[in-house]
């Protein structure tokens, strides 16, 4: 397996579960929206590194590594990587708890339909510019 054909792959798997996220919102179910989304943007952004030769660690925010290897990106994708990387770090960081929650955090109660619209939205961008890098062929 090469490294473009596991981008294609990741972009696949991340483009499947975007088609659930606005399924998610509307059963108000927001803590998975969010947690969902943050598996689509690190799929998205792993492909989008893979696809330009980088091999991405095993850790779930990946977006600082979009910036260190910029030189390898066109210009409409360097201008990409702010947003990506700050989605990736949010997303990131409200992995464990959207999922689990805390003994004082009820992700079923804390996260709002404001929070689901940010994470789709973020999810989306991510997708998109994976789509704009990863080259696939349509069947």
């Amino acid at each position: 397996m090469t490294n473009a054909s596991l981008a294609k792959s990741y972009l696949k798997k991340a483009s499947t579960r975007l088609v659930l996220l606005p399924i998610l919102q509307k059963r108000r179910a927001y803590s998975d929206v969010v947690r969902e989304a943050q598996e689509v943007v690190e799929l998205a952004l792993k492909g989008i590194l893979r696809q330009v030769g980088v091999e991405p660690p095993k850790w779930h925010d990946v977006g600082g590594l979009l910036n260190s290897h910029r030189e390898r990106f066109e210009q409409k994708i360097i201008q990409r990587i702010p947003r990506l990387s700050e989605a990736s770090e949010w997303l990131r960081g409200e992995r464990e708890l959207s999922f689990y929650g805390d003994v004082d955090f009820i992700p079923t109660e804390e996260y709002t339909a404001e929070d689901g619209r940010r994470a789709i939205a973020e999810a989306r961008f991510a997708v998109e510019t994976a789509r704009m890098v990863i080259k696939t062929r349509r069947r």
